[in-house]
């Protein structure tokens, strides 16, 4: 092996996700992730290695290289994996094409044109039902017929270690008539996944669940950072307006779906039977494990959530072709957030709005302090893995800290 990978690390010999990445010397560009190295793309398209305008490895983000197709990137990425494994290769003995990831910046790997997001864990959707509606009709008539989703914003959507700033908005106080204005007091996180389109369509134009793979370029970790409070006052009769879109944090890695294909396992039994546009052949869940850590300001991180890719109901198939089903044309480096990602067990919830259940139920921190949802100070932090026998591809982390309201 030309360099050292960590047993266990996340950017293994069978992963390689794809990022853009800067240090003191080397302007915004694209990377491999490599153990506890980035390989400089940009460094080794110098060796002349490729056969395409390699300029695309010099844009501080990813979208040109990904327009290129799968033929092209796939290829990049096998390319590496044989390169990394042969000691002969043209990455032998040159130590300045890698940066070790501590000396490295990392930023947003793409422009994100547009963002959705889903609202696909079944578990999830039945909890949110159950607390602010009919726990005996938790889920909406039509829940079970379509992957449900709202269009969200784009440009607050940041980077893994970027912090945010709590929100302001309208909220309406307990047993009050008239709504008041003020930072939110119920921050929330949702733990998602979402995946990058690494195709266009035209207007019109449909993708089926069969073709939707081929229009998936990859997966990261994302916060869906939610002000419940404002969401309360706010949602009926439109939905999720500004207690959704004042920020959002992915993980800067991004991780190929053929680096995730060990990983694909059946998704939950739908009931009652899709439309036929929504029917799908094969496992398209894939096995992933996720959790998320607050750590309070000047204290160590507590674990409050493990959950599981694998639970959602819909999958990023039927999610894409639902989408695209009236003609939405969609773009390369478009966004899509799986919803929240919570599985049966309570430990398993991916919210805190369900953890600590409406501030019914607060979780205990390591310091001793108590937590209903997300404190100034709060850093969260979200991983994600999949490990089959030796095989492990992981997603690095989100991670961002809470500021106070500016």
């Amino acid at each position: 092996m030309i360099i050292n990978i960590p047993e266990n690390s996340d950017f293994s010999i069978h992963n390689l996700p794809f990022g853009i990445f800067s240090t003191q010397d080397r302007s915004p560009r694209a990377g491999v992730a490599v153990g506890e190295h980035i390989l400089d793309l940009a460094a080794v398209a110098e060796l002349d290695v490729f056969d395409f305008n390699t300029a695309v490895f010099e844009k501080d983000v990813l979208n040109d290289f990904i327009s290129l197709g799968k033929e092209i990137t796939s290829k990049v990425r096998k390319d590496i994996q044989y390169w990394l494994k042969d000691d002969e290769s043209v990455l032998a003995g040159k130590p300045e094409l890698f940066v070790a990831q501590t000396e490295a910046q990392m930023h947003m790997p793409v422009y994100v044109g547009d963002y959705t997001d889903f609202y696909s864990s079944i578990e999830h959707a039945t909890n949110v039902g159950k607390m602010f509606r009919d726990p005996a009709n938790a889920l909406l008539p039509n829940w079970k017929h379509i992957p449900v989703g709202y269009h969200g914003r784009a440009s607050s959507i940041v980077v893994s270690g970027e912090p945010i700033h709590r929100p302001k908005g309208q909220t309406l106080p307990k047993d009050a008539s008239a709504p008041v204005f003020g930072p939110s007091q119920r921050l929330d996180f949702e733990l998602e996944m979402g995946f990058v389109c690494g195709k266009n369509t035209e207007m019109g134009e449909s993708v089926s669940t069969s073709e939707a793979e081929d229009y998936i370029f990859g997966l990261v970790l994302f916060n869906d950072w939610s002000a419940r409070d404002i969401q309360k006052w706010e949602y009926v009769p439109l939905g999720p307006f500004l207690a959704k879109n004042f920020a959002s944090s992915i993980s800067p890695w991004i991780v190929t779906l053929e680096a995730l294909e060990p990983f694909r396992v059946s998704g939950p039994e739908q009931e009652p039977k899709v439309l036929p546009y929504l029917e799908y052949r094969g496992d398209k869940n894939y096995d992933i494990n996720l959790e998320v850590g607050i750590t309070p300001e000047n204290s160590e991180e507590t674990i409050i959530c493990k959950s599981n890719f694998q639970y959602m109901y819909w999958n990023m198939a039927q999610q894409l072709a639902h989408h695209t089903v009236n003609g939405c044309n969609i773009n390369v480096g478009d966004m899509m957030a799986s919803g929240t990602i919570s599985g049966k067990s309570e430990d398993s919830y991916g919210s805190m709005l369900e953890l600590a259940w409406m501030g019914t139920k607060p979780l205990q921190m390591k310091d001793g302090s108590e937590r209903k949802f997300i404190n100034d100070g709060d850093t969260v932090t979200m991983r994600g893995y999949a490990q089959k026998d030796d095989i492990r591809v992981g997603f690095g982390e989100v991670s961002s800290k809470v500021l106070p309201a500016k």
